[in-house]
């Protein structure tokens, strides 16, 4: 089965598992990928951590997990084995591997999906950690200037708990996804942006907008044909409006041929 039909497998659970469906991700980078040692070493991390603090001990001081500051956008710190690997991530990936830890050790964490900067908490309790900055503890106010800060927001925006809410497993890993999708695509890596996409697809809140990337990343490869027919059989299930703008993409899409 393929990193693909993997993780869209996973997330048509009820409850997708976190871990597993991070590591079908990175299988898209690594198709001979193994998840079985990396969830090994989920299980090492965990062993011997009883509370959060020892939690945030073992993390960020024993074994010096950290925030990638010198290349934040390097595709390696979105793709949980290497994140393990190397001890270097984003927020969110050094988010998923706290949570992944604690649930092992029964120290129950949630994700935060603070736009700009994704958090943890302990779940139930209305404290914040940063675990890009080695598990720091946020106030509100320091939330907020995060917030600020990393998504160039004014003050016009009000900032409070509702930027603050638990994100579920779907929306972690289509923060995930995202997160990739921007990599790729600046670094114009068409094959790699297609199977960011096709997870993409596989998760609640796709659109047409995704389909649609999805053809023009067919067509980056030369596969135009195969661009064109996706949208054309999806043309069939929509809306009048919307089969025409598909349609007229499929047909500039098939224009290269000619």
């Amino acid at each position: 089965m393929d990193a693909v039909a993997r993780f869209a497998g996973l997330v048509e659970r009820p409850d997708p598992p976190l871990d597993r469906a991070a590591l079908a991700i990175a299988a898209g980078a690594d198709p001979a990928l193994d998840a079985e040692p990396w969830l090994a070493e989920l299980d090492r991390l965990a062993d011997g951590v009883h509370s959060l603090d020892d939690l945030l001990r073992r993390l960020f001081v024993e074994r010096r997990f950290a925030g990638n500051t010198r290349d934040y956008t390097d595709p390696r710190n979105s793709l949980l084995d290497h994140v393990l690997r190397r001890r270097l991530g984003i927020p969110i990936t050094l988010a998923v591997v706290a949570i992944e830890v604690g649930r092992r050790a029964g120290v129950a964490l949630e994700g935060v999906g603070m736009p700009g900067h994704f958090l943890v908490r302990p779940t139930g309790t209305p404290r914040h950690l940063d675990v890009f900055a080695g598990g720091a503890e946020l106030s509100m106010a320091e939330c907020e200037r995060l917030f600020r800060a990393s998504s160039g927001t004014g003050r016009r925006t009000p900032f409070g708990p509702h930027l603050l809410a638990t994100a579920p497993t779907t929306a972690i890993l289509t923060r995930m996804l995202l997160n990739l999708r921007g990599t790729y695509r600046a670094r114009r890596r068409p094959h790699d942006l297609e199977w960011v996409l096709r997870m993409r697809l596989a998760l609640p809140g796709a659109d047409l907008t995704d389909l649609l990337e999805l053809a023009e990343t067919l067509g980056d490869q030369g596969r135009w044909v195969e661009g064109a027919r996706l949208l054309e059989e999806r043309a069939e299930t929509v809306t009048a409006a919307r089969a025409l703008q598909l349609r007229a993409s499929a047909r500039a899409l098939r224009a290269h041929l000619n």
